[in-house]
């Protein structure tokens, strides 16, 4: 097993683990900088020093409770669906690929694309603010029109910006 050190687009320190488990499967997996204590802490003190400062001047608790209410809220659908903790790769060369996400709430999202599926496997890039950024994506064949291609899937989309690495990674 080989990991690498990296640096994201974002500036982020992500860790590349490449793993051999045959000659025909590869597993790759991205693992991300973990949940940030103090940004957690400065975001859910601003917002609710903010509606303390609505209490005040309206006199009115529901502000406050409504803070409250909204911040854990948010913090579990942010832990639940958007924090990416890994993501990994595991590539059987004659049967597919899979592609897992392990989030900040312990959920794991697992897909699995078979080979007959793959049109190709490309570098894509996007125009970000004012930045190119390239990605990985998997190309789905188009059942209807086998020279078409009905999905394109992006790899390793750890926090959208994170996802994007300065250099080769493979």
């Amino acid at each position: 097993m080989e990991e690498r050190r990296y640096r994201a687009v974002s500036g982020a320190s992500v860790a590349l683990r490449c793993r051999q488990h045959s000659a025909s499967c590869r597993e790759l997996a991205v693992r991300g900088p973990r949940l940030q204590l103090r940004s957690l802490t400065a975001v859910t003190s601003a917002v609710w020093l903010a509606a303390y400062g609505l209490f005040v001047l309206s006199e009115n608790c529901m502000v406050l409770s409504a803070a409250i209410f909204i911040t854990l809220i948010g913090l579990i659908v942010y832990l639940h669906f958007v924090k990416i903790d890994q993501e990994s790769l595991l590539v059987i060369g004659s049967l597919g690929i899979q592609v897992t996400s392990s989030y900040a709430s312990g959920k794991e999202s697992t897909t699995f694309i078979e080979m007959s599926q793959v049109k190709d496997v490309v570098i894509n890039e996007a125009i970000h603010m004012q930045k190119v950024i390239y990605y990985l994506c998997i190309l789905l064949q188009d059942p209807q029109d086998p020279q078409g291609v009905s999905e394109v899937v992006p790899l390793f989309q750890l926090n959208s910006e994170q996802c994007y690495f300065h250099g080769n990674i493979l």
